[in-house]
């Protein structure tokens, strides 16, 4: 059991209900609200795992609410719903990776399929962050590769544009919104028919939409300094990025602070459907 009264659902099993009183004594069944989470991480590290429970625990933390069942699926294992079980979902989060999205593995064609046909359904929220994000745009027909600035590591301040601060006016969400970041690769050219809802200095595509049911995040609004610290070490000891991206990313959190708050409110209330204010795609002709 997570806080807050959140069923967390490690393996798939028989969805959950609640039993409420109705009306005249009769008894009236209320579905749970029912997410999941597609782990495209291929390993967690031992620190995340020790210090926060795991990357799932975390998402469920920062997005679950009381009443609801969370589950998990490791996709970058290949373990998928289908997609019929699929839709009975109310709405998917997409993690982060070290796989490219524009990768040829079965795993990431197989789960790009999944999220096409959800997409193309219309009935279930979809939820993408940093791989979740760039898996999203290829799945609906955009172009993702190796970021054309280069590796962007730390706590970077990204900039919504005027229409979407207009359209989450109701979240106060400020115009600078500082998120930790830790990419190479990035969404190049949107899928037809998404708008770009956010940048930065290095990224022309921080956020996305499509539709009021699909949304893609760059950024990672789960993570936290000292997860940032471990995973810049991790890198470093990879070769995978230069003493001076290490540096500059380990100054950029002396810098400025990650709004969480912000950013919970803003992905929770997506992923609830709680913004009216979006338009849907239209529909259309056959």
């Amino acid at each position: 059991m997570g806080g807050g009264g959140v069923v967390v659902v490690e393996e798939e099993e028989e969805e959950e209900v609640e039993v409420a009183r109705g009306g005249a004594g009769k008894e009236k069944r209320k579905r749970k609200k029912k997410y999941g989470v597609l782990m495209c991480a291929e390993e967690e590290p031992e620190y995340v795992r020790e210090a926060h429970g795991g990357y799932f625990k975390m998402f469920v933390r920062l997005l679950g609410d009381e009443g609801e069942t969370w589950h998990l699926f490791r996709a970058a294992r290949g373990e998928l719903p289908t997609a019929a079980d699929a839709a009975a979902f109310d709405g998917f989060v997409v993690t982060g990776s070290c796989s490219d999205a524009h990768g040829p593995d079965p795993w990431i064609a197989h789960l790009a399929h999944l999220l096409q046909t959800l997409a193309a359904a219309r009935t279930t929220i979809l939820l993408g962050f940093c791989f979740g994000h760039q898996i999203l745009s290829r799945a609906l027909g955009g172009k993702t590769g190796r970021a054309v600035n280069g590796w962007d590591i730390g706590v970077t301040c990204i900039h919504p544009s005027n229409s979407t601060l207009k359209l989450l006016s109701s979240l106060h969400i400020p115009s600078h919104l500082p998120v930790i970041e830790c990419h190479r690769d990035e969404v190049w050219e949107l899928p037809p028919n998404a708008e770009v809802m956010a940048r930065s200095e290095k990224t022309g595509i921080e956020m996305f939409r499509y539709g009021d049911h699909v949304m893609g995040i760059q950024g990672h609004p789960e993570y936290t300094k000292d997860i940032l610290l471990h995973l810049i070490d991790r890198l470093l000891q990879r070769n995978l990025i230069q003493m001076s991206h290490a540096e500059d990313a380990k100054a950029s959190l002396e810098v400025r602070e990650p709004d969480r708050e912000a950013w919970q409110r803003l992905c929770k209330s997506f992923l609830k459907g709680k913004l009216p204010q979006l338009k849907p795609l239209p529909i259309e002709d056959e």
